[in-house]
């Protein structure tokens, strides 16, 4: 791998990283409570990272655990609003940045 290929995959992990929290947000919310064997098979994802995704979503105060499971806190609407605006930002920066970069 070439110190090229490093920041742009660095880039990519962030962002699916980002996309299933905000599936598993969605998920929560539809669902609560839900556990994380349950996260786990409708998502298709391992379970050592729905609980690492609950850790981070919990510690930003954006679920909060119950007997039954995962449960999603007031700030969930405002996140979801302040997220859909970042990603539409990105959005435009991104394809500022393509159209700057000369094809190979």
């Amino acid at each position: 791998m070439t110190e090229y290929e490093s920041m742009a995959d660095k880039l990519k992990d962030e962002i699916e990283l980002l996309a299933r929290h905000v599936r598993m947000l969605k998920m929560i919310k539809a669902h609560q409570p839900i556990g994380i064997i349950r996260l786990a098979e409708e998502l298709g994802i391992p379970k050592h990272k729905v609980r690492y995704s609950l850790r981070l979503l919990e510690k930003e105060g954006l679920i909060q655990p119950s007997r039954g499971g995962a449960m999603v806190t007031e700030g969930y609407d405002d996140y979801m609003e302040y997220m859909h605006g970042c990603l539409e930002e990105m959005v435009d920066q991104i394809h500022t940045l393509v159209s700057e970069i000369p094809k190979g």
